[in-house]
């Protein structure tokens, strides 16, 4: 089933706010015990959207802006070349510019989920938590459908385990991010500038 990039981020979020920085060293049950409390702060907080939706805007933004590696996967979605063409500056400013819109366009979106149910899966092999990357898989459960999810975390030592890419149903958010980004800087010109000025997250797949 094709997802629009609307209930993708939506789901991102879900997912990203699996993570936060803690002790835990197991990353599945980190997300699994992140995961039943964010779930929970969505669907305590939805009429929070219509009375303040700044404010639910920003308990979103508390929570995700410490679960994410913004840093590599700003990198990431620019790719090796521009990266390394682009400014400290502009680098910046992009991690910036993308965090940003995915809060703003997308806080709307996770207010109206209603009942949800997440489920992690287990390894069979415990051995793998020793590994810096780990794949940590779970199913997102609606009332309509179910969305296979599959988190790429790294142990990022004191930072503890941070989302550096996220696979939605098949769709490789950070690979998808990627093509936008190469797409916009085929259009300007390669110009930086003018891709982090028309940069959204609000596109289709």
């Amino acid at each position: 089933m094709k997802l629009t990039m609307h209930i993708n981020l939506a789901l991102f979020y879900i997912c990203a706010i699996s993570f936060s920085l803690s002790a835990e060293t197991d990353p599945h049950k980190f997300i699994d015990e992140k995961s039943q409390e964010m779930v929970n702060v969505i669907v305590t907080n939805s009429d929070l959207f219509a009375s303040d939706p700044t404010a639910f805007k920003q308990k979103i933004k508390d929570i995700f802006e410490s679960m994410v590696d913004f840093r590599r996967v700003g990198a990431m979605v620019m790719g090796r070349t521009y990266y390394k063409n682009a400014s400290f500056e502009q680098r910046n400013e992009f991690i910036d510019v993308f965090k940003s819109s995915l809060l703003d366009t997308y806080a709307e979106t996770l207010a109206q989920w209603g009942d949800q149910k997440i489920e992690t899966i287990w390894p069979d092999d415990p051995t793998e938590e020793l590994s810096s990357v780990v794949d940590v898989n779970q199913r997102l459960i609606t009332s309509s459908n179910t969305y296979p999810i599959t988190y790429k975390v790294r142990n990022n030592g004191s930072s503890g385990w941070q989302i550096v890419n996220i696979v939605i149903n098949g769709v490789n958010l950070g690979l998808t991010f990627r093509n936008q980004f190469q797409a916009l800087a085929s259009e300007n010109n390669n110009d930086i500038n003018a891709v982090i000025r028309n940069w959204s997250a609000d596109i289709d797949v």
